[in-house]
């Protein structure tokens, strides 16, 4: 299409007329993948003489056609676009990126960004020659504009992946310094200069962001970009200009590089300026720059805070870095040198201060009360808030250097208590009073742990915190709250004051100030962990719910989740009166939380975590009245439309929670429903589709469908819920591209259909054999190949006659035994088994092994059984050892918990520099508890194949039952064995003839345990009997 005809689809694109808008559309379709089409949009876009709201709509199509097409999506792909557009709009997008107007700018740059990142190097290697020509050139705005978005691409990537970035640097970074220099050097500089040295400032925070390119490990080369850092640090932001709206003000071309100069300076510090790198090359760079420039810029920034003081304007964001770089010297003893002889001005003029309730503050309150609330809890405004800041400086003073300043701090609040209690109420210091308790709260656990401060801490809530829940100011009651909730867990030596905490902050759900609930909310959740009574809050339970179901239908806020968890968790079954209404008022909750966040572009709505809440909620409910499977029955109607909706495409950010509340319907209901039945087939394409991560949660609901629907899962033709398994299961065991962690569940599921349907069906035995021997054949890692194994086992076990003739039919018997056998024998380093780690995999392969001694001589010979009674045998041994051990450790954590209870957190945290040790060192301790809970952590992963030495105490699926549970191995091992005496008495003793005595003798020892496990589960069995009348 010519660009007159283009420039009028485009035209109509515009159209009030929805009839023309949908034709243009169409039309655009029809045409986008033309020759041509992206050059003449790309002609339109930069066409002055165009109309502005014309060239807007064809840059806004050329970024979302780019933005889709420019790369194939698969390999083979075919390119929808020629390759000599390709080159034409790389040609002309960095000519016209710089020329267009910023609205058309921003779109352009977008699709710069696309390409850059597909085309650079390989298909685009002289980028970076245009970029260096143009940065000695006039057009200097251009080349920078492209090496950020350039420079950007490689900000997170390393090793190899980062490789480029030598070349940009080496390239650049000469003029780039040369630029600055002179740009720094300009009196009276325009906004233009401004805008210049923000794009330096990016294209240098990029290169430097994972590590220090090599060329600035050059002294010169560095102290060169330092000096002028540090000027742009120290120079005074022009009065002139600056936007009177404080929107538009943080905004503004010079606070934006302020910003960017802060933000650099704290990178090198924290990442690089620490002398704890053990990297030698970057010990040396740590060094200099601790030496040279770390008390440099501490002095730049104190003087910056500085006009704090004296009412002048700082933007928030910068404030909250400079305060993120004084809390990081604190443990440095240089710095914190340079920092006490300013410390209480700091201190108490300007962190204090920070930390109060403000004009600002009071206005969001009084116009949007909505949005304080938002703010205050959102995780993103802590990285802008000075006042978290301000928190997190005051905390780690106390932490790192309490002899000093802990005393004084608190001598400073008590200061402010005793000046707001003798004040009359016209001139009480109420937001000075609001920073005190702010910082109270926030120096809880130090407090908590300190002499004489831990003893007088209920005191103080009763003389400084109580009073303000009854205060005529709202944001007081809201921070009584809030202090409140830190200490709950106290001892109150008066439980009346616990009590009457508890009643304020269930007071202030009914608060008419909005902030004033939530803090409440946030608040009680503290409070019912810390209850040791539950009596002091059944009375009011109902009320309770309702206010929490009233404030849920006003805010989206997850912590409001958190709290209604914790209750129910807390009071287990006795929620079951209550359970379907807060499973419909949650519902309700989800679909307008879900709802608020896809109206919401940006992404970063409260309403998706608030939703994942409600979710969790949902299970928890579930999951507390476990042992009541009617309630299942009514509540199934409320959440079968979530679990509907959300394990589709739609779902996916709340995939994992949707699947936990379909894993309870499907267990605890008394029978799966028709309408459960019909998400089977969404769970199916999802994990056909793009699910592939979420397989082990959806391992759960389709193990529950089988063993708990079993009748269904083998009649229903309509859909065919066998054959869709067998082509899940088929499909992604042969798929090459999967690792072998991604299919683990497949052959936990086979497990699953021969242990449930034992008789029922044979036809898939040879299939689901098949696949199993192709898939080991391939397999790496051992905890694969041991599932693989197992469903060998299953198969034996489910029918041995019929398995063994498929594996001698398929000609891999031989194969399969030697390669089954040989794992069974391989041990490590620490003597234990190298393979079938779990108790239930040695007991599936104890059972599938036994399954072999009932064959008749002409399908098992005498070596072979010699083998496999052997091999049993040893594996019946490791399996009562590992079961002995697994008890043993069982009562040592009971034992532990027990301890636990006599315990005091006194002294918890000792202060380094008390323990003799230097404060640079002082987050050592922390490294190694962080080690050990790494350890912990590592431990409860479920495989790590490689580490030879790992510990065998691979934890069973807890979560999974199986029909096997209630078959005991060596039962099953003694009465294969004695069926074989009976059936053939020659057998059995040519059998016990070749044993030797040691394997004689764990014979005897494994049919005594038997016995003894029989006689235990038969009486078991009767006290089960006699107990049933009497319940």
């Amino acid at each position: 299409m010519d660009l007159p005809g283009l420039t009028v689809i485009f035209q109509a694109a515009l159209s009030p007329n929805p009839d023309e808008r949908k034709a243009a559309e169409q039309s655009l379709n029809q045409f986008q993948y033309a020759p041509q089409h992206l050059v003449r949009s790309l002609q339109i876009i930069v066409d002055n003489s165009c109309d502005m709201a014309v060239r807007q709509v064809a840059s806004i199509h050329f970024k979302n056609f780019i933005a889709k097409h420019w790369s194939p999506h698969e390999p083979d792909e075919h390119p929808p676009i020629l390759k000599a557009d390709k080159d034409m709009v790389r040609d002309h997008i960095l000519v016209f990126v710089t020329q267009v107007p910023p609205l058309l700018r921003v779109q352009l740059g977008e699709c710069l960004k696309t390409i850059v990142h597909a085309d650079y190097p390989e298909q685009w290697p002289h980028l970076l020659d245009w970029i260096k020509h143009n940065l000695q050139d006039q057009q200097v705005y251009g080349a920078l504009f492209v090496l950020r978005i350039l420079a950007r691409k490689y900000e997170f990537k390393s090793d190899e992946e980062r490789t480029p970035v030598y070349r940009i640097v080496e390239e650049t970074f000469p003029p780039l310094l040369n630029i600055f220099n002179r740009l720094i050097q300009i009196v009276n500089p325009s906004l233009e200069v401004a805008d210049l040295i923000k794009l330096i400032c990016k294209i240098f925070w990029s290169s430097i962001y994972l590590e220090i390119p090599k060329q600035l490990f050059d002294p010169n080369v560095f102290n060169a970009w330092m000096i002028l850092f540090l000027n742009v640090l120290e120079r005074p932001v022009p009065i002139e200009g600056q936007p009177v709206d404080p929107e538009t003000r943080k905004s503004w071309g010079w606070w934006k590089v302020k910003k960017w100069t802060v933000h650099i300076l704290n990178r090198l510090y924290t990442r690089f300026g620490d002398l704890k790198l053990q990297n030698p090359e970057n010990k040396a760079f740590a060094q200099v720059f601790q030496k040279s420039y770390a008390g440099k810029i501490l002095e730049c920034h104190l003087n910056l805070l500085n006009v704090i003081r004296t009412g002048g304007y700082l933007p928030d964001r910068v404030t909250n870095l400079i305060l993120q770089y004084l809390s990081n010297s604190i443990s440095k003893n240089s710095m914190y040198q340079l920092l006490q002889p300013k410390l209480e001005v700091l201190l108490f003029e300007i962190v204090f201060p920070l930390m109060c309730f403000n004009d600002n503050d009071q206005k969001l309150w009084d116009e949007d009360p909505h949005e304080y609330v938002r703010k205050g809890y959102d995780i993103i405004e802590d990285l802008y808030s000075p006042r978290t800041a301000s928190m997190d400086f005051v905390s780690e003073l106390v932490r790192k250097r309490g002899k000093d300043n802990l005393q004084k701090f608190i001598q400073f609040i008590v200061e402010i208590f005793k000046r707001y209690d003798e004040s009359p109420v016209e001139y009480k210091p109420y937001r000075q009073k609001d920073g005190a308790l702010l910082a109270i709260g926030a120096l809880c656990d130090k407090l908590k742990q300190t002499e004489p401060y831990k003893a007088e801490l209920e005191r103080m809530l009763v003389q400084h915190v109580f009073p303000e829940f009854s205060s005529p100011i709202g944001h007081l009651r809201a921070k009584a709250a809030w202090v409140a909730g830190q200490y709950a867990h106290i001892n109150f030596s008066d439980p009346n004051n616990f009590r009457k905490a508890l009643h304020s902050v269930v007071s202030g759900l009914r608060d008419p100030e909005l902030p004033v609930r939530v803090d409440s909310v946030f608040a009680l959740r503290s409070f019912v962990e810390a209850c040791r009574d539950l009596n002091e809050i059944r009375p009011i339970l109902p009320q309770l719910l309702d206010e929490f179901f009233k404030l849920m239908n006003e805010v989206e806020n997850e912590d409001l989740v958190f709290t209604l968890e914790t209750i129910v968790d807390k009071f287990g079954e006795e929620m079951a009166p209550y359970a379907l209404g807060l499973c419909q008022n949650l519902a309700s909750a989800f679909w307008r939380c879900m709802n608020s966040a896809e109206a919401d572009d940006e992404g970063d709505d409260p309403g998706a975590l608030a939703a994942v809440g409600c979710l969790r909620a949902i299970s928890t409910i579930l999951e507390s009245v476990s042992r009541l499977p009617h309630l299942f029955i009514q509540i199934e109607p409320t959440l079968l439309p979530i679990m509907r909706k959300m394990l589709t495409t739609d779902g996916q950010e709340v995939f994992e929670e949707v699947l936990e509340i379909v894993s309870y319907m499907t267990f605890y209901s008394p029978t799966i429903s028709i309408d459960m039945w019909t998400l089977w087939p969404l769970m199916m394409e999802a994990l056909a589709d793009w699910a592939i991560d979420f397989f082990p949660n959806i391992l759960v609901p389709l193990d529950n469908y089988i063993s708990r629907g079993t009748g269904h899962f083998l009649t229903c033709k309509e859909p065919d819920y066998q054959q869709s398994l067998w082509n899940m299961i088929t499909s992604i065991m042969a798929d090459k591209n999967l690792e072998d962690g991604d299919i683990e569940p497949a052959p936990k599921l086979i497990e699953v259909v021969f242990q449930n349907c034992k008789g029922q069906v044979d036809q898939w035995v040879e299939p689901y054999l098949r696949i199993t021997v192709e898939r080991l054949r391939r397999t790496d890692k051992s905890y694969l190949k041991c599932l693989l194994m197992q469903v060998i086992a299953n198969a034996l076990y489910y029918n041995v006659g019929l398995t063994l003739s498929i594996l001698q039919k398929l000609g891999i018997a031989t194969e399969i035994f030697s390669l089954w056998f040989q794992m069974m024998q391989q041990v490590k380093k620490s003597g234990l088994l190298a393979n079938f780690k779990r108790e239930h995999d040695k007991k599936v392969c104890c059972l599938g092994l036994a399954s072999l001694l009932a064959l008749p001589a002409d399908q098992l010979p005498e070596d072979a059984l010699g083998r496999v009674f052997k091999a049993t045998l040893d594996l019946l041994v490791k399996y009562k050892d590992q079961i002995a051990e697994a008890e043993k450790e069982a009562e040592a954590e009971d034992d532990d918990e027990m301890d636990g209870f006599q315990t005091d957190d006194e002294d918890d945290e000792v202060d380094a520099e008390e323990m003799g040790v230097d404060a640079e060192d002082g987050d050592e301790a922390d490294s190694i508890r962080f080690q050990k809970l790494a350890a912990q952590a590592k431990a409860f992963r479920p495989h790590d194949d490689d580490d030879d030495d790992s510990d065998d105490d691979y934890s069973d699926d807890e979560e999974l039952q199986s029909p096997i549970d209630e078959v005991d191995p060596f039962i099953f091992f003694v009465d294969m064995v004695k069926a074989m005496q009976v059936s053939n008495p020659m057998r059995f003793q040519n059998l016990m003839q070749t044993l030797d005595f040691h394997y004689q003798a764990l014979a005897n020892g494994v049919a005594q345990h038997a016995e003894q496990r029989r006689a235990a589960i038969e009486k078991e069995k009767a006290e089960k009997a006699s107990a049933t009348p009497a319940s």
